[in-house]
């Protein structure tokens, strides 16, 4: 199973069990942290997303950083923490679907 094979039958059917997606909450996918760096010639390279912003009245609280079912959970963890970092977010999750790595920043 990919990443996002995991993250359709696995992450997201957890993030809505669990309310998150109803009013006055939202689940933001390929949340945007960067829009690359420039290369020149008005290029760029791949911008930064997160696979998953938590809102809450309009205020990001967490990143979830997905990976493959096949993977460990605590694969993403670096890049979750950079994303919550260069985003000012204080909580963020890795996770296979299958298992959750929390932090608090």
């Amino acid at each position: 199973m990919n990443e996002s094979q995991t993250q359709f039958e696995l992450i997201e059917p957890a993030l809505k069990r669990s309310n998150w997606g109803e009013l006055p909450s939202k689940i933001k996918k390929e949340f945007p942290i960067t829009k690359g760096r420039l290369l020149g010639q008005g290029k760029r390279a791949q911008p930064l997303k997160a696979d998953y912003v938590l809102q809450y009245n309009h205020r990001n609280l967490a990143v979830v950083e997905a990976k493959a079912k096949d993977k460990s959970y605590t694969e993403g963890v670096a890049q979750a923490i950079d994303y919550a970092k260069r985003l000012h977010i204080r909580f963020t999750y890795a996770t296979n679907g299958l298992q959750i790595y929390e932090i608090d920043l």
